[in-house]
């Protein structure tokens, strides 16, 4: 009988244990200043002419916040909604509504600061794996956000 108690008091502290997101945070520095970086990364539907695997993004409102659909190359179709913005602070963060990454509770910060004579970007995401292993729902945002930050040092002048 004392098993049976310890063994339900165990699997009930499990059960409401929360899930904790994964987390994955990128960083890159150019040579650039910061005013050029945030100028490049631009609008919230900026990433359109700085990550290679978006083909084109579409600006839209919902709800009254910024809400941007991504068309990918090769196939795809992704959602995400601007949360914050702060141009001062040359950083906004955005969650994802819908899309094709292994990914749920998604929630992004790009931001850009001064690192000596140029600029340091750093992108960080947190979230839950759908779908597949947590290691491959890191890999895949991983992915993205290497990608990106190399589109961005390359355009930023």
């Amino acid at each position: 009988m004392r098993k049976t108690i310890i063994s339900a008091a165990a699997l009930v502290a499990v059960s409401i244990t929360p899930v904790f997101a994964l987390e994955v945070t990128k960083t890159t520095m150019v040579a650039a200043s910061p005013d050029a970086v945030w100028k490049t990364i631009g609008g919230f539907c900026g990433i359109g002419g700085w990550h290679p695997v978006v083909e084109t993004c579409a600006l839209s409102k919902n709800g009254g916040k910024d809400q941007r659909t991504l068309h990918l190359k090769g196939g795809g179709l992704l959602v995400e909604q601007e949360q914050a913005r702060d141009d001062k602070k040359m950083s906004y963060t955005y969650t994802i509504v819908s899309g094709p990454l292994p990914v749920e509770d998604y929630k992004s910060t790009i931001m850009v600061e001064k690192d000596g004579g140029g600029s340091k970007i750093t992108w960080t995401g947190s979230f839950k794996a759908k779908g597949a292993p947590d290691d491959k729902a890191k890999e895949a945002i991983g992915g993205v956000y290497d990608a990106g930050l190399k589109g961005i040092a390359t355009k930023a002048k």
